[in-house]
């Protein structure tokens, strides 16, 4: 092992040509345009900038100015060409936005609601919130940016437990933000007489797929899960025109 470290670092070049096919393999990947390939030729280029810098800290302690300059320089060069690298795909990244709801269309045969806002003073209005309800029923709200939401529930006798949100969108079914939905909506809730009462969420979640000005159709679930261990099951379910969290 000793052996080749002195060999691959005592002739100078040797790095710099290593750096050199790991970076040409790495623009080939950037073309070719494979995520796997992407990764894999990333971690060599990696290595690659490695040996260049341990070629250079091994020829200055060998007072071989000129040759640790020039590894200095080229790893220096290669370093700032990954963060350029970094900023560029997280800038066109951000710029480009999610593509989750670029083809969905919104079906034209079914009830969308929309969220509701919050008022001037971040609250949910009072003609929703103070509304007789004489059946259960829930309300989405939007408190500030889209993509954000928190919600009212209203139900009459229920026993002890817990309710939280799921949300799919429609025309696919498929199930949005699943990691984190049920733990961010989840509500305790227990009302041991007949008359109707609201619970709603004091924090809010998010619904992560999709972007701003591209909205779609969604449909929230009310699910209850007993606090004795019972089987949970689906209290109410709405339809909602709605637009991801832009990120």
């Amino acid at each position: 092992m000793k052996k080749f470290f002195v060999h691959y670092f005592e002739k100078w070049w040797v790095p710099i040509i290593c750096w050199i096919l790991t970076g040409a393999i790495f623009t080939i990947s950037l073309l070719v345009k494979n995520d796997l390939f992407e990764i894999v030729s990333f971690l060599f280029l990696g290595f690659g900038l490695l040996g260049l810098i341990i070629s250079s800290f091994y020829h200055f302690i060998k007072k071989r100015w000129l040759k640790g300059c020039l590894t200095s320089f080229l790893s220096g060069i290669t370093i700032l060409a990954l963060i350029f690298y970094v900023f560029l795909i997280t800038f066109i990244s951000i710029m480009d936005g999610d593509k989750f709801a670029d083809n969905l269309e919104i079906p034209t045969d079914i009830q969308l609601d929309i969220p509701i806002g919050y008022t001037m003073d971040f609250q949910r209005p009072d003609s929703i919130t103070n509304s007789h309800k004489i059946e259960t029923d829930f309300q989405l709200y939007q408190p500030s940016q889209p993509g954000i939401f928190a919600y009212d529930f209203w139900t009459g006798k229920i026993e002890k437990g817990t309710i939280y949100v799921k949300a799919f969108e429609i025309t696919q079914e498929y199930a949005l933000s699943t990691k984190y939905l049920k733990k961010d909506s989840s509500i305790e809730i227990y009302n041991p007489t007949d008359s109707i009462r609201k619970f709603g969420t004091t924090a809010t979640f998010t619904i992560y797929e999709g972007d701003w000005g591209k909205p779609f159709a969604a449909r929230f679930e009310v699910w209850f899960k007993p606090a004795d261990g019972k089987k949970e099951r689906l209290l109410i379910k709405k339809n909602y025109k709605i637009e991801g969290w832009q990120h």
